[in-house]
């Protein structure tokens, strides 16, 4: 059974900083592109990031490069999301992804992360 669990959210005051974990199970997690995306209330499912099966060419979209970072341990099944400087804008529930094609994707059930002004 495939599982991701995610972790780390929590309220923060804008400027800081938040840490989020996503741990794998039940799936060859270096086999996987590894993503995070969010949803904030009333809007759609945004991507936010991603990070390839070796770790090389991590993706960002334009709302956060240069304040987030994205890693992964593939000894630890691990991947990491190190968000700094947010902004209000930032407040959503945070979702991991592991995508090997289209037919094979999974998703967490998500870690809230809200950002006060």
């Amino acid at each position: 059974q495939v599982q991701l669990v995610e972790s780390g959210g929590g309220l923060v005051q804008a400027g800081g900083s938040l840490r989020l974990s996503c741990v794998a199970s039940g799936v060859a997690f270096s086999d996987y592109d590894m993503g995070w995306y969010r949803q904030a209330p009333g809007k759609e499912r945004e991507w936010v990031c991603a990070i390839s099966e070796s770790g090389d060419n991590p993706r960002y979209s334009d709302s956060v490069k240069g304040r987030f970072t994205i890693s992964r341990d593939n000894v630890k099944n691990t991947v990491i999301l190190q968000m700094t400087s947010l902004k209000p804008e930032d407040t959503a529930l945070y979702y991991c992804n592991a995508h090997k094609n289209l037919l094979t994707s999974y998703w967490g059930q998500g870690t809230q992360v809200t950002v006060s002004s």
